[in-house]
């Protein structure tokens, strides 16, 4: 048995509350190295007479579920129900040759009764408090997110246009391009999303500042002029929640923009600013006799000068951040906000705005933005899903850059799901590409069964899928600036095979979710499911240039089934052929 191998920690992403009533309990070992486990264990209190009338702990056995495998390691998994929502517990592992018992001191043998009957060295799960019991809105799972960046989505008015607005879609887009999009542009275009299917918008920053991103904030509680006023971002608000549609902000409260009001009353009194402490000052002054930020005296996001670091642990400034979101959610009714480099903000700040805005509306979403494991912010104290870089890595690599092959992918994804807990895995925020990455459609090379491929796979996946703007369009880009194209507007529009495509995918994942199982993998071709008590449908698909036969699994072969993509009924044998990129969506009848 390779002990080495063998993992379980209580009280984390592998012992976690699931709802009020059931816990989830994970473990992992070496690949095909454990043949059986079983959990062991029972309430801490739950003690019986022997046959000697010596009270003994009453310790019961239950299989568990090999539920994912990667190359390296196999997951094991079990649901439970303690019936005073207090369990004390171990593992029985068997490897064909020995038997052995894994608990929280480490590993004895399964006769050892003097080891078996001690509770106190048993993995505790000492009760399940419901107030600790991760709980984000039950909406998000069945919401199907659009980002957009205002400034390129659509132009409504052009009488709020800034002078130096280009011709809409004309030119090389640089940072400092302004084509005129605004908030009045996304009204117009409500009925055309909602024919795409989606029902969740985020915007990227909309508040006053002088660029065309919007990160370097000015004044929180202004729109930008360039983008209406509050009128029009209510009506917005309003109009999308008539089309079932909820609505994200973006909140930027790890930096000010260099023309905010307290940075700018720091550059003109310096140390008898009265906001001086709401930033990390080092030295002063912060500019040089012209005027221009002298590098080095303050901290910044990155090494940008303009954008000078929040002290989030300040009280007033966090009080004023605070009550920011506040106002966005109180006054126009926004259902969430996407948190900037939350990363670097600290947890204090985030546990308070957590109480601030669930006080106001419980059921808000809150997305941090991370691009690395995020288990500490996912306890349920602080956000409630982060932006998933992981999944949209694993997908990217497999289908659009061929970094990894078949088994690559599939260990990057159960990896990424035993990274959080399931219910955290339920409302993760999935995406391909964003205003800060190079688009799909670039990185795949503009091959349109690659295209189509990566956003099934997007869509087929656990968590909260969401597509930048113009991706089903086919809006090109390699980098972050690039990447911010206007977007096309044509009345084909609709017709454009990304299009039909996206909301085909978008359709059947509001009709399909569930868990997650990797059945078949091979020389980069897939077969996984997703179930529930209602439901088990089938993904086939060749993530290859060139027509393949595939080998069926039992569950398919010599089966007539509904092909769910297509809508058409085919008859199966023993294997299925599929086109260079393609795929089926199946479910046995």
């Amino acid at each position: 048995m390779i002990k080495q191998a063998i993992y379980h920690r209580a009280k984390s992403a592998y012992a976690y509350a699931y709802d009020k009533e059931t816990l989830h309990i994970r473990l992992r070992s070496a690949k095909n190295d454990i043949k059986a486990v079983k959990l062991l264990g029972n309430d801490p209190y739950d003690w019986q007479p022997n046959e000697k009338g010596e009270y003994e702990w009453c310790l019961k056995s239950t299989p568990m579920i090999k539920q994912h495998s990667t190359s390296e390691f196999d997951y094991w998994f079990i649901e439970i129900k303690p019936t005073y929502r207090r369990f004390k517990y171990g593992f029985i592992l068997n490897d064909g040759i020995e038997e052995l018992l894994f608990i929280e001191r480490g590993f004895f043998s399964v006769e050892d009764e003097v080891i078996k009957k001690d509770v106190n060295s048993y993995f505790a799960f000492p009760y399940l408090n419901v107030e600790d019991v991760f709980k984000a809105p039950d909406w998000v799972r069945d919401t199907m997110w659009y980002q957009i960046f205002p400034e390129r989505f659509a132009n409504g008015d052009d009488s709020i246009s800034p002078e130096n607005v280009l011709p809409w879609g004309e030119g090389e887009v640089t940072i400092d391009s302004f084509y005129g999009g605004d908030l009045q542009g996304i009204v117009d275009k409500l009925d055309y999303l909602q024919e795409l299917g989606i029902n969740g918008l985020y915007l990227t920053p909309i508040f006053e500042s002088p660029s065309t991103h919007k990160y370097d904030t000015v004044d929180y509680y202004k729109i930008d002029p360039h983008f209406g006023d509050d009128a029009i971002f209510k009506t917005l608000v309003n109009e999308a929640h008539q089309r079932g549609m909820k609505v994200m902000l973006d909140a930027v409260f790890n930096h000010m923009g260099y023309h905010s009001p307290q940075w700018q009353d720091v550059v003109k009194n310096g140390e008898q600013s009265e906001y001086k402490d709401w930033f990390f000052i080092h030295e002063f002054p912060v500019v040089d006799e012209e005027g221009a930020p002298i590098i080095g005296t303050y901290e910044t996001f990155s090494f940008t000068p303009y954008m000078p670091k929040i002290n989030t642990n300040h009280k007033e400034a966090k009080q004023y951040l605070i009550d920011i979101a506040l106002y966005w959610i109180k006054e126009f009714g926004i259902d969430a906000w996407r948190l900037d480099v939350a990363n670097e903000i600290s947890h204090d700040f985030w546990r308070d705005f957590r109480k601030a805005v669930k006080e106001a509306n419980p059921d808000l979403y809150i997305v941090g933005e991370t691009w690395h494991d995020s288990y500490a912010w996912l306890l349920g104290d602080q956000f409630d899903a982060v932006m998933n870089y992981p999944l949209t890595k694993a997908i990217l690599e497999f289908v659009a850059t061929n970094h990894i092959d078949d088994q690559g992918f599939v260990d990057t994804i159960v990896e990424a799901l035993y990274r959080y807990p399931a219910n955290v895995n339920d409302v993760m925020f999935n995406l391909l590409d964003s205003h800060d990455t190079p688009r799909l459609a670039t990185l795949a090379d503009g091959c349109e069964g690659k295209i189509k491929l990566a956003y099934l796979l997007l869509y087929s996946l656990i968590g909260s899928p969401c597509i930048f703007y113009g991706s089903e369009v086919g809006l090109e880009g390699d980098n972050d600036t690039r990447s911010r194209q206007c977007m096309i507007w044509t009345d084909a529009a609709c017709e454009m095979p990304y299009f039909t495509h996206l909301k085909r995918c978008i359709e059947l994942r509001k009709e399909y979710s569930g868990n997650l199982e990797f059945i078949y993998h091979h020389q980069n071709t897939l077969i996984y499911r997703k179930f529930d008590e209602h439901h088990s449908i089938y993904f086939i698909i060749n993530n290859n240039p060139y027509h393949l036969t595939i080998p069926l699994i039992p569950e398919l072969k010599n089966k007539e089934v509904h092909e769910l993509y297509g809508n058409q009924i085919l008859s199966f044998d023993e294997t299925v052929s599929l086109d260079s990129y393609g795929f089926m969506v199946v479910k046995a009848r």
